[in-house]
């Protein structure tokens, strides 16, 4: 089992974190997947963008198990992103980050409104925030049950994994994916700059309502979908 190339893209997937101003530090980390081995690429624990390798990201299975001897401890985070990938099949990579005003929406526990054709062009809905998690599930398997409080969000707002990229996880952080690590550290970006322009528009007038439907509409599917026309296709 030879999985160099998913290692060099997770790697090159987290050294985009702290160059798009996503976190610093040691916070944060990406994940991709390998669904014909069943293995995960992930960010090792504690260790700063500054100081990282590609042979120290670490390979686990689905079973959350380290597959490699002398590896290193798998980022804390590594239960959330595994469940995700068992439930969410069509994904293929995941970010998890500290970003500042997408943590600030979650700290606040509030949805990120759709109030323009920035955010229309990339999906439909708010951006989601689960709920606050509870005592017995904090004490419990916590990362586990971080993974839960967003596939519990996702069915109870029937929102699909593949048009909603990107989710809150109240009073801790953002966690968006993608069907490679390199697209999920993408949608990341693109969510700190959503709740940036969604805070300042906020500010200058509190009562902005929602974009209206057919202009919602009209930059969503110019981009997605079978009619879509933006880009250069294939």
């Amino acid at each position: 089992m030879n999985l160099k190339y998913l290692k060099e893209a997770v790697y090159e997937a987290n050294m985009e974190i702290p160059k798009q101003k996503l976190a610093i530090y040691t916070f944060g980390n990406v994940s991709a997947i390998d669904r014909t081995e069943g293995v995960i690429a992930i960010k090792p624990s504690g260790i700063p963008y500054s100081d990282l390798k590609v042979e120290d990201i670490v390979l686990v299975d689905l079973d959350n198990r380290v597959v490699e001897a002398n590896a290193k401890r798998p980022s804390s985070d590594t239960k959330t992103h595994v469940l995700l990938y068992r439930n969410f099949d069509t994904i293929g990579g995941i970010c998890h980050t500290h970003s500042t005003y997408a943590v600030a929406w979650a700290q606040a526990m509030r949805p990120i409104p759709n109030l323009g054709t920035t955010h229309a062009d990339h999906l439909i809905p708010s951006v989601p925030v689960t709920e606050v998690m509870s005592d017995e599930m904090i004490k419990g398997d916590y990362e586990h049950e971080t993974g839960n409080q967003i596939l519990d969000l996702f069915k109870r707002e029937n929102l699909s994994p593949e048009e909603v990229e990107m989710v809150l996880v109240a009073c801790h952080g953002p966690f968006t994916w993608g069907k490679t690590a390199e697209k999920a550290v993408y949608n990341a970006g693109v969510l700190e700059e959503l709740a940036k322009m969604a805070f300042l528009t906020l500010q200058i007038n509190p009562l902005t309502p929602p974009i209206k439907q057919a202009l919602m509409d009209k930059h969503y599917f110019r981009k997605h979908g079978a009619g879509a026309y933006y880009g250069q296709g294939c």
